[in-house]
């Protein structure tokens, strides 16, 4: 089996197996990231993601398939990640109210529970560090390279909706799939992974600041870059 088709197959069996889980057991609890299980859930998944992914990459030559390497430019880098988060975050002011990402999800947290706080760290670190570093690997990384063959858009583009069809999400794709395809973009222009994966985690250590900062919302679009960022792991 080509690299190519092994990576689409992957893909397509972790979106079938999101969807599926999403339609028969329904949303997660709110609480989950003050749980001990979701951090030890969380890194035996992507413990498997990141093997496959490495298994993939075996097939072909893996450091260059899986982009990691320095990029060609910092600053460009910088420019077009500020581009990403800018561009999210427009999306979200405009379509978050109407769509309600989060409220789809479920698992951002309401308030801050000072007693569960280690487990709170415990899930961000995962979140920030571990979720940003396999994703952008198995998308950005692989996926990317496999597929700019056929042309850099065709590639950022099913970057995009491959990215977001692997959570499972309906109401939430539109952002998931933008948030995937900038990502891809910002790929495409520095030639690296690691670029994407800071913007990945700091998006992600913001939005879990905010949601428990307890500050109120006029803020639909605070609530709504939020709910993006609870669908932003697989």
């Amino acid at each position: 089996m080509s690299p190519l088709a092994a990576w689409t197959t992957f893909v397509v069996a972790f979106a079938s197996l999101s969807y599926a889980v999403r339609f028969t057991e329904g949303k997660p609890s709110k609480d989950v990231l003050y749980e001990w299980s979701t951090v030890a859930n969380s890194l035996i998944q992507y413990a498997i993601i990141a093997l496959i992914v490495y298994g993939i990459a075996g097939l072909g030559n893996r450091r260059q398939l899986l982009a990691l390497r320095r990029p060609t430019s910092w600053w460009v880098a910088v420019r077009v990640g500020a581009g990403v988060g800018i561009g999210i975050a427009v999306l979200t002011a405009a379509l978050g109210p109407v769509l309600n990402p989060g409220r789809e999800q479920g698992v951002t947290p309401d308030v801050w529970i000072p007693s569960h706080a280690a487990q709170y760290v415990a899930n961000g670190i995962v979140i920030c560090f571990v979720a940003p570093f396999v994703e952008e690997l198995a998308f950005r990384g692989l996926g990317y390279s496999l597929l700019v063959r056929y042309g850099r858009w065709t590639a950022i583009v099913l970057v995009g909706i491959a990215f977001g069809a692997a959570h499972g999400l309906v109401e939430a794709f539109p952002f998931l799939a933008v948030f995937g395809a900038g990502l891809a973009y910002l790929r495409s222009r520095v030639d690296s992974v690691y670029p994407g994966m800071i913007v990945h985690g700091i998006f992600n250590a913001v939005a879990l600041a905010v949601a428990v900062s307890g500050k109120p919302v006029q803020e639909n679009i605070l609530r709504a870059c939020v709910g993006v960022w609870s669908l932003l792991h697989l």
